[in-house]
């Protein structure tokens, strides 16, 4: 496992930006696959965007055009730039390392590192 933390949340309005950054430490952390979920109140964990140790990118259709994950194994981090912000993006936010031999993206319970989370509360 890898430990996270995450940071860059707040408050913006619609049409705002935020970055989130998440710093990890061990040693694996450029073998796995690293991932931003959501969590809305009162609803479900849910995935946003995934990178791979090869640099692809995915991410859920809601998001696609507007957030961008990348990841720096230099530094251990993995950031999402969040553009054009909209209030159904208003949720704790939370990055996740995969384990190591998972070769998908968007399984949540193939994650088996997460941070603490970090609250993205956008406006009307």
């Amino acid at each position: 496992q890898v430990q996270l933390v995450e940071s860059g949340g707040g408050l913006v309005q619609a049409g705002g930006s935020l970055r989130l950054s998440c710093a990890a430490s061990g040693r694996t952390f450029s073998s796995r696959t690293m991932g931003w979920f959501r969590q809305a109140p009162g609803k479900g964990r849910k995935f946003v965007a995934a990178i791979n140790r090869s640099g692809s990118t995915y991410y859920t259709d809601s998001v696609k055009g507007r957030f961008t994950i990348s990841r720096d194994n230099a530094k251990n981090t993995v950031d999402l730039q969040m553009n054009s912000l909209k209030p159904e993006d208003t949720a704790v936010y939370y990055c996740a390392a995969a384990s190591l031999y998972y070769s998908g993206y968007d399984d949540l319970g193939r994650y088996d590192s997460w941070g603490q989370g970090t609250q993205v509360t956008v406006s009307s």
